[in-house]
């Protein structure tokens, strides 16, 4: 029988949407918005839950 990997778990403080893009509300020369890209603090970006990260927030 096969051997499936279990999938890694999302991460409970963005629910694996890890990243969001937010406008400063300016604009580029040729019009668009200008973004900034922000991570989620907890996971890094990544939407997964990983051990490391929450021992790294313990020891804050």
């Amino acid at each position: 029988m096969p051997q499936h990997t279990p999938a890694p778990r999302l991460c409970r403080d963005c629910d694996g949407h890890a990243s969001t893009m937010v406008t400063t509300g300016t604009r580029n020369p040729d019009g668009t918005r200008t973004l900034i890209r922000v991570d989620c603090p907890a996971c890094q970006g990544t939407g997964h839950h990983t051990p490391a990260a929450r021992l790294a927030r313990a020891g804050k």
